[in-house]
């Protein structure tokens, strides 16, 4: 279940991602309570959004980055 479809947009599970890290930075294990999703599954979507600049990570905590909160609005 991708994260980033081949044309380096967000997909549904992206975006569901990046609608809970507007409250502030979480962690992938905080991730994965929120949206209900696998843990192994939340960290490789974290991976694809951070690697598409969608988020950026600091101490293990992942936030939006400014090109994730523009593509939320």
């Amino acid at each position: 279940m991708p994260c980033v479809s081949p044309d380096g947009k967000p997909t549904k599970t992206g975006m569901a991602i990046l609608e809970f890290l507007k409250e502030g930075p979480l962690n992938p294990e905080e991730v994965a309570g929120k949206t209900g999703k696998p843990l192994f599954r939340v960290r490789s979507g974290l991976r694809e959004l951070k690697n598409a600049g969608f988020v950026e990570e600091t101490d293990g905590k992942y936030k939006l980055s400014e090109k994730g909160q523009k593509t939320l609005h």
